[in-house]
């Protein structure tokens, strides 16, 4: 599933060719996604004016000159695709601006999303509602997780991938930024000193800030904008890689969780 940095990433990319675009057509070519599209998504959208893009936790945002903000989740494979030179099966919104640029949004999974929403009522959205700060602004600190951690005996981990506690967050940059921080998965969130929670805040800033820059990492179908992939994958250091040696030379573990698996060195992660 995309995560927070592709999303970013995928957002970057659109802003270029968005942001400042009055969008002339919109085109359904499908009634549904996850959930039907918004009934009245071609009258609100088409002649408005896209005022500016944005992200929150693993959702993007596009903002209008008519007050209405567009919500889109890329689910398990949704990508969007600029200037596509065809219309592929699974390009179920197309959208096209006043100057002729067309965007895509291909999904063959169908698990992805797109609402509309009033931009002032946006805090209302139901997914936002009870999401805890982004892991890249200014309120993520370890004085805030410390105190949103305090007395938790759960698997830090579990509490990391906890939107309630901080949003965006997925599985794969939090194993990595477990590891960067030097804290296994496993430790009781509660029990970690103030000052390795404000190590692991800056690994999680680290880590997610060089896959924004890398963008992102490639899993099944994920793509940037231009097509282009992302390669942060290519810097993992313990997902994916079990049975692999770690920069400390012990091997790589992994361990199931449900869909998910953990992966982490027990001679680095304390």
């Amino acid at each position: 599933m995309p995560e927070l940095p592709e999303v970013e990433t995928t957002v970057r990319g659109l802003r270029p060719v968005l942001e400042g675009a009055r969008i002339e057509r919109v085109l359904l070519r499908r009634a549904d996604l996850r959930r039907p599209f918004p009934a009245d998504i071609g009258q609100r959208l088409t002649g408005a004016t896209v005022t500016g893009l944005g992200r929150r936790a693993k959702y993007g945002l596009i903002d209008t000159d008519r007050g209405d903000t567009m919500i889109f989740h890329l689910g398990m494979s949704g990508r969007w695709r600029v200037d596509p030179s065809e219309t592929l099966p699974h390009d179920h919104l197309v959208l096209t601006t006043a100057v002729g640029r067309t965007l895509a949004l291909n999904d063959p999974r169908r698990f992805g999303s797109v609402d509309l929403v009033e931009t002032a009522a946006i805090a209302a959205y139901p997914p936002f509602m009870t999401m805890g700060p982004e892991p890249l602004g200014l309120g993520f600190t370890a004085d805030y997780l410390g105190k949103a951690l305090a007395g938790r005996g759960a698997p830090i981990k579990a509490m990391l991938l906890d939107q309630r506690i901080v949003a965006g967050l997925g599985n794969i940059y939090v194993c990595e930024a477990l590891h960067m921080a030097g804290i296994t998965p496993a430790r009781a969130a509660g029990q970690i000193a103030s000052a390795r929670l404000a190590t692991l805040v800056e690994s999680i800033r680290t880590v997610l800030a060089s896959a924004i820059k890398a963008g992102g990492s490639t899993l099944r179908d994920y793509a940037r904008p231009d097509g282009e992939l992302g390669y942060f994958s290519k810097q993992w250091l313990v997902y994916g890689r079990e049975g692999e040696l770690c920069r400390c030379g012990a091997l790589v573990k992994r361990r199931p969780e449900g869909g998910r698996s953990t992966f982490w060195c027990s001679k680095c992660q304390r």
